[in-house]
């Protein structure tokens, strides 16, 4: 019997014994009249049981050996054979060409697998960077302001009046105030209908514009920053606003350009048409200095709403500045106080606690969205663990196989999840990808927002988190079909054939 590598064979009568090398050592030695190094000098002890005796010969494949079976005290012949092939590597990446090789064999089934994932990842990537852009502005809200607002709703009006009442709170130190004015860009030039437009809301071109009392909202909101020359053109012109530097952009406007916004709400509609604005100075901000500032907005002048509609008598916040941040809940007591038991009650809590709640008015987003990624990854997952099982079971003979030559169990489980996890990379990769191109075309897209949101970004951590997502799924839609693999017999898989 003949084995390959370091192993010999012995001949003992008719009856052949494998014999184990030990260290191999060189001694030049003739026999036959030809000269040759061994492997195995004489007195070698091979197995524990062959001792070599001396050589008889050195051929292309092999040597050959006279030895003594010590045990049986008997003499016999053994051949070692010689492997010059160079060892490769025995790491698991050597595998890796056979996994992708059966990839590419059903590249159909490959490919569509991965753009499931792929798709799962870019949802998820996109509402985690949704909701992570609005956590942001929350938890960049300042400690030193609050909002007085309706109690009874919160898009509930009060009335003007209230805010001189307000700023003699003692603790209050500025008093602005604030309402959405709803203003939508309308398909019109110079207050009229551009021919063939419809005159429709384009709610794509939605962004945020308040009406505020400029001069005490800007002293309370240090993180809006307006160079002094373009701050003072806003406070000398009545129809001058001030929007963000990337908002101007986006609509390519320039300081001194007009443009039109129309309310969607009806209250706040003029009979002659839209309101007329002038661009008078671009918002900035400081996000080391101030995170999760906003600067996608538009101000314009509390009294140009007031005066436009005839003498606006409510509004619909008042943003109140404090002298002291861990007061707040005394001060908003206080001011609440003040309005208890009449006709027009109010409610004061914190910016963040405001901003918070105006933005569950669409629902709670955190469970939608992670509910939505919940279903999403979960229907993925089972049909790349059906699509996985399918190709574990087409594979049963090519299992077997690699069985018989001496893959062990674990082998063929590690190459199974080996393709699960690289379907998971190339998903995980391709939908990050797709996210990072959705979010740069939507920033880049001239005159659109999203959700009002002018600009997003994909954050690290939402990357991270995208990629945990897919290498997930791909490694527990693998693992059921590998561990069946793994458990599978030789003959259970054969005969199934």
């Amino acid at each position: 019997m003949s084995t390959t590598g370091d192993s010999s064979t012995a001949h003992h009568s008719s009856d052949e014994t494998a014999v184990k090398p030990a260290e191999a050592r060189v001694d030049p030695t003739v026999a036959q009249g030809q000269a040759f190094a061994l492997r195995f000098t004489p007195g070698t002890l091979l197995a524990g049981r062959y001792r070599i005796v001396s050589p008889l010969g050195k051929g292309g494949m092999g040597e050959v050996y006279r030895a003594d079976d010590i045990r049986l005290g008997q003499l016999l012949f053994g051949k070692a054979l010689i492997d010059d092939r160079p060892q490769r590597s025995q790491a698991p990446v050597k595998f890796l060409p056979f996994v992708f090789k059966h990839l590419r064999a059903t590249w159909v089934r490959t490919a569509s697998t991965i753009i499931s994932m792929a798709l799962c990842v870019f949802l998820f990537c996109t509402l985690q960077s949704i909701l992570a852009h609005l956590d942001g502005f929350i938890e960049g809200r300042s400690p030193r302001r609050i909002v007085t607002r309706n109690a009874m709703s919160i898009i509930g009006v009060v009335p003007i009046t209230h805010g001189p009442k307000i700023q003699t709170v003692s603790g209050v130190t500025r008093v602005s105030a604030l309402t959405a004015f709803g203003g939508v860009l309308m398909a019109r030039k110079e207050g009229k209908a551009d021919p063939g437009a419809s005159g429709e809301t384009d709610w794509t071109t939605v962004f945020q514009n308040l009406a505020v009392e400029a001069e005490p909202y800007f002293a309370m909101n240090p993180e809006l920053m307006v160079s002094p020359d373009q701050f003072r053109d806003f406070m000398n012109d009545l129809q001058g606003c001030v929007i963000g530097r990337e908002l101007g952009e986006k609509f390519g406007w320039k300081l001194g350009d007009r443009f039109f916004l129309q309310s969607f709400v009806p209250g706040m509609r003029k009979k002659s048409g839209p309101f007329e604005f002038v661009v008078r100075g671009f918002l900035d901000t400081d996000l080391a200095k101030y995170p999760g500032t906003e600067t996608n907005q538009m101000m314009f002048h509390f009294k140009y709403l007031s005066e436009s509609l005839g003498g606006v008598t409510q509004t619909q916040f008042f943003m109140v500045e404090i002298d002291d941040p861990s007061r707040s809940a005394e001060i908003s007591a206080a001011i609440d106080t003040l309005f208890e038991n009449s006709g027009d009650e109010t409610y004061t809590e914190t910016e963040s606690a405001f901003s918070a709640n105006f933005i569950s008015m669409v629902g709670d987003l955190g469970v939608l969205v992670n509910g939505i990624g919940l279903a999403v990854c979960f229907t993925i997952l089972l049909v790349t663990a059906n699509t996985m099982s399918m190709a574990v079971r087409e594979r049963r003979k090519e299992i077997a196989v690699l069985k018989t030559v001496g893959f062990g169990s674990g082998q063929v489980m590690g190459l199974i999840l080996a393709e699960a996890l690289v379907m998971g990379v190339a998903g995980g990769a391709l939908g990050i990808g797709g996210t990072l191109w959705a979010i740069a075309t939507m920033n880049g897209a001239p005159g659109q927002t999203v959700l009002g949101i002018s600009h997003l970004e994909l954050r690290p951590s939402v990357a991270l988190f995208g990629a945990g997502v897919a290498l997930s799924l791909g490694l527990a839609a693998g693992f059921v079909p590998a561990w069946g693999a793994y458990r599978a017999r030789v003959t259970e898989m054969l005969r199934t054939m």
